[in-house]
């Protein structure tokens, strides 16, 4: 890690130590060989989505369309972190640089944000085709698809832009080591030289809101669902329509549920293993299960993905 000295003595810090998860080498190959798997099962499962929905002509309808992209964007998600966790772990200084700290940092944020905004429109999608079922074709066109899948990767990469520049303009000093296997912006704001208030109300500010506001939109697309399904009157026909949800619904459970508790956790330092564990299960474990949920709980996935594989 490269130190700059300043004239007031003070020591700048141009490169960060990731801690990761701490133990012994056996420890840190055996998390190596763990994590490869699940990376690779990961890029497989999303993969294999990609393509079932890019071959079979069936799947090229507004809602595979969406679960497409959505297993490209978790591609990327877990790529934005575990490559550089993999090396850490067969690193023995698990040092990364001021500007591959910074880009991991924006490009996490920016993903998981855009995972937020894809979530919604995938409950909006659900909505439309349970609550209008005859005017969906006009309703969920083409057009409407291409500018809502447009809309959130913009929006997505766009929101934390101006606080990550701002905040990597700033001095950073002490130790520069960061107790987690990313560039989080507690750890990071924590070894700034001079406080800035203002810069950390607005990153605090800003943050939670592509969280907060595509959850509460979910939720009320859901409760609109809800209403819509149970006026149903036969059993058969409410269960068809659950059924339409039940693997968005699994997915927007493991993703916000794990959310939920790391922001609404105590972050002090006895918490902080605690912290690391619940961001690895939302960054790494659930892009996992994404293709697992969809594949096992939606018959036309399935039809398409054995034919894929038949190949």
């Amino acid at each position: 890690m490269k130190i700059s000295n300043t004239p007031n003595t003070s020591s700048t810090i141009t490169g960060f130590i990731l801690l990761g998860f701490p133990c012994p080498r056996e420890g840190q190959i055996l998390l190596f060989g763990l994590f490869s798997a699940v990376y690779l099962l990961t890029l497989i499962g999303n993969g294999s989505i990609i393509c079932a929905v890019c071959w079979d002509q069936r799947l090229h309808t507004p809602m595979y369309i969406l679960l497409a992209n959505f297993s490209f964007l978790e591609i990327w998600y877990v790529t934005s972190t575990v490559p550089n966790m993999l090396a850490n772990f067969l690193s023995e200084n698990k040092l990364i640089s001021f500007s591959g700290c910074f880009l991991q940092f924006y490009f996490f944020f920016s993903l998981g944000s855009t995972e937020c905004f894809f979530l919604a429109i995938m409950a909006f999608d659900r909505y439309l085709a349970i609550c209008w079922p005859l005017h969906y074709p006009t309703l969920m066109t083409g057009r409407l698809c291409a500018n809502l899948v447009i809309s959130c990767w913009v929006l997505g990469f766009l929101w934390f832009l101006i606080p990550i520049i701002i905040i990597s303009q700033m001095s950073f000093c002490g130790s520069g080591i960061i107790d987690h296997f990313l560039c989080d912006p507690g750890p990071l704001l924590a070894l700034t030289c001079e406080k800035a208030p203002v810069i950390e109300l607005v990153f605090s500010t800003l943050s939670p809101v592509p969280l907060i506001v595509p959850f509460l939109f979910i939720m009320g697309s859901y409760a609109l669902v809800l209403r819509a399904v149970l006026k149903v009157p036969s059993a058969a026909g409410r269960k068809k329509a659950f059924s339409t949800c039940g693997s968005h619904l699994a997915v927007v459970s493991l993703f916000y549920g794990s959310v939920l508790v790391m922001y609404g956790s105590p972050t002090s330092e006895h918490e902080a293993g605690m912290q690391k564990m619940v961001t690895l299960f939302y960054s790494a474990v659930t892009p996992l299960l994404n293709p697992v949920i969809y594949s096992l709980r939606n018959k036309d996935m399935k039809k398409a993905l054995q034919k894929f594989l038949r190949l």
